[in-house]
């Protein structure tokens, strides 16, 4: 593994509390104690799994939560749900409403469902005053209508995977793009046109952990630590030191979430 020890690693992305990091969670957590790590944003799917998460880890220091209903449960969320969502969002440390968006690969909720959830969370944020994380896969058309008409605070297109008019157009609502592992993918040259165009200023990086690792882990489970390799992969695509480039990742996240640190 490379030495990322002179980076500013800042996984805006994570899913620490699922059961693939039950047998290591404390030691990726020790890795934010002894500044491996600059930050981790833990994202939660449902209503359970963003308490559950919170509970879990919520006395982790430089560790942040999004909290939010995934297009997949969309269909599970009831009245209750939407209370425990809210309350849970008050948390200071709560710093986003995520993810949230919309899933027409799997349609693992009716589209119907999901449209409804994700204009909901929307109106949330927009009174919380909290930027989102948002899901889009294969309906960034229908994701694009709705959020062209949000006014809340924005936020990110959350492991962006499309060309660079589609990122032309979120990034033109005020949206940032999230980068993850994919980034290093040897056919994916599209994503790496986008990093190119893309303003440096507009991206985050994020891992999806335990899931998208980067060149060299494809097939084993992601982490935080990994970040460093998608970092260097912008770094790279953008002719930039590396170093100064997981600065300014770092504070594009600080900045977006609005960070205390």
């Amino acid at each position: 593994m490379h030495d990322f020890s002179s980076f500013k690693l800042s996984d805006t992305h994570a899913h620490i509390s699922f059961p693939q990091f039950d047998e290591d969670r404390q030691t990726l957590l020790d890795q934010l104690k002894d500044r491996r790590l600059s930050l981790i944003i833990e994202v939660g799917i449902s209503v359970e799994d963003s308490l559950r998460a919170f509970d879990m880890l919520k006395d982790t220091e430089d560790l942040y939560f999004a909290a939010g209903v995934h297009p997949h449960e969309s269909d599970s969320l009831d009245r209750e749900g939407v209370k425990k969502l809210e309350g849970l969002l008050h948390e200071i440390s709560v710093v986003a409403v995520g993810e949230i968006g919309l899933d027409f690969f799997r349609d693992l909720s009716p589209r119907k469902k999901q449209l409804e959830v994700f204009e909901m969370q929307l109106e949330i944020a927009e009174r919380l005053e909290k930027p989102v994380i948002v899901h889009i896969r294969d309906a960034y058309e229908e994701a694009f209508g709705i959020l062209r008409d949000y006014t809340g605070p924005k936020g990110v297109i959350h492991a962006f995977s499309s060309d660079i008019e589609t990122a032309r157009r979120f990034l033109d609502l005020g949206f940032s793009l999230g980068i993850g592992g994919p980034v290093t993918y040897k056919k994916n040259d599209e994503l790496r046109e986008v990093v190119r165009w893309s303003p440096i200023d507009s991206l985050l990086c994020e891992t999806d952990c335990p899931y998208l690792p980067p060149v060299p882990f494809r097939g084993k489970r992601n982490q935080p630590l990994y970040i460093g390799y998608v970092i260097e992969e912008i770094a790279n695509q953008k002719s930039l030191d590396s170093v100064s480039c997981s600065n300014t990742l770092h504070d594009n996240a600080v900045r977006l979430f609005s960070l205390d640190l």
